[in-house]
């Protein structure tokens, strides 16, 4: 059995940025030459399909997996209760990506990275917590602050890149190879 796909999740406080640094590690990675998927945490629900469409039709009807498949993704709704990351892991981990990234879940046991930007916040949500590694962050800190991870500035995305890279995953296949 092969090991699990590395997963890191990207927390903090709404309207943090955590997208916008998601957006912009992205290219990065894959320039790198990594395959990268993402699970984004909708703790209110949410619905890819319209009413009336086929696709809600088959769901309606019963269907447990329902993909919709056009030239260039597919996209698929599997109707079943995620209770804990792991149990989304296991479900991307089957389409081949060397690394996951998560938005949110913030109660997941998994390396954090934690977005903080002054405006919305002053003061970081996880300082405390063994699982964050990494801060990204345009909030000045104290020496001594940073006990056990590393702090980014909010445009430093290469290095943080390096350090996922160093700590989370194996070296790409050269894309010229």
């Amino acid at each position: 059995m092969s090991a699990p796909t590395p997963i890191i999740t990207v927390v903090g406080f709404s309207d943090a940025g955590k997208t916008t640094m998601i957006e912009k590690l992205l290219p990065e990675l894959k320039r790198r030459g990594y395959r990268v998927g993402t699970i984004k945490h909708a703790h209110h629900g949410f619905a890819i399909d319209r009413e009336g469409k086929d696709s809600w039709r088959h769901q309606q009807a019963g269907a447990d997996v329902t993909a919709v498949a056009g030239p260039d993704k597919v996209a698929m709704v599997v109707n079943t209760p995620i209770e804990r990351l792991e149990d989304a892991r296991r479900m991307i981990s089957g389409v081949g990506v060397d690394l996951i990234i998560a938005e949110g879940f913030k109660s997941a046991r998994m390396p954090k990275v934690e977005v903080l930007r002054h405006a919305v916040h002053a003061n970081p949500l996880f300082l405390e917590d063994p699982d964050l590694f990494a801060l990204v962050t345009d909030v000045p800190l104290t020496p001594g602050a940073a006990n056990g991870f590393s702090v980014f500035g909010l445009e430093d995305i290469p290095a943080l890149a390096d350090l996922i890279e160093s700590r989370y995953l194996t070296p790409a296949a050269s894309p010229d190879a």
